[in-house]
């Protein structure tokens, strides 16, 4: 009986993703950027968190006619993919008579990612972009970027999703797995730092959320490059 009740528990963690996806929804339609990016970013916490918890629990087995993957899947294409998309419509700079096409993009193009099999490698990294809207729209939100500029950084990661361009799992790949997780809580803090004093950028703020942020990009590239260069 524990041992299913620690396996509900689980689906339970993953579960309460929808109503923070609830929150931040309602946040976005009351026009507060800022508590919509919170809810999506407490939202990512807890997914780094539920499949830590389902392994551990061996949900698969404890309850093997409950789909814990397709629970997470629903929740993750509402806070990784809808609810960002409709952020950067909303609060997004974008050129004129293309926002409907960028969100339309956004969507359409995460939807091959949710539903691609092969979507990761032997050694847990994404293969392709990861649909990680969410982390796109808190950029965009921050760096104010100009519209055009924006439109193609989401037509270049709409494209990289078809891609064997690898991307880091912080919390799945082993190798370097400590420091991984070290710079994400590093990335996790100075975003919702950027978050909260926006529009204020503290130039030691920008530095260390830039440097945490290169790392990824760093490790992607290192990565991508090993295989294609074996």
């Amino acid at each position: 009986m524990l041992t299913k009740a620690k396996a509900w528990g689980a689906h339970a963690v993953t579960s309460s993703g929808v109503i923070l996806a609830l929150l931040a929804l309602l946040a976005l339609v009351d026009g507060q950027p800022k508590g919509c990016l919170m809810w999506l970013g407490i939202a990512l916490l807890v997914d780094g968190l539920d499949g830590t918890l389902a392994r551990k629990f061996e949900v698969k087995r404890v309850l093997p006619h409950f789909d814990g993957s397709a629970l997470d899947l629903v929740v993750d294409y509402l806070t990784y993919v809808f609810i960002p998309a409709i952020f950067i419509y909303r609060f997004v700079p974008l050129p004129p008579h293309f926002e409907l096409v960028a969100v339309g993009i956004i969507l359409l193009s995460s939807l091959f990612c949710f539903c691609n099999v092969n979507m990761k490698s032997a050694d847990n990294y994404f293969i392709g972009f990861p649909a990680a809207w969410n982390v796109v729209a808190l950029y965009f939100y921050v760096l104010d970027l100009a519209p055009w500029f924006s439109m193609a950084v989401v037509l270049v990661l709409a494209a990289l999703t078809l891609t064997r361009v690898k991307f880091l799992h912080p919390f799945r790949v082993r190798q370097l797995m400590a420091v991984n997780i070290t710079i994400t809580s590093i990335w996790l803090l100075s975003s919702a730092m950027m978050v909260f004093l926006h529009p204020d950028k503290p130039l030691w703020l920008m530095v260390l959320w830039f440097a945490s942020g290169i790392y990824f990009v760093g490790v992607c590239v290192w990565r991508t490059a090993r295989e294609w260069f074996a």
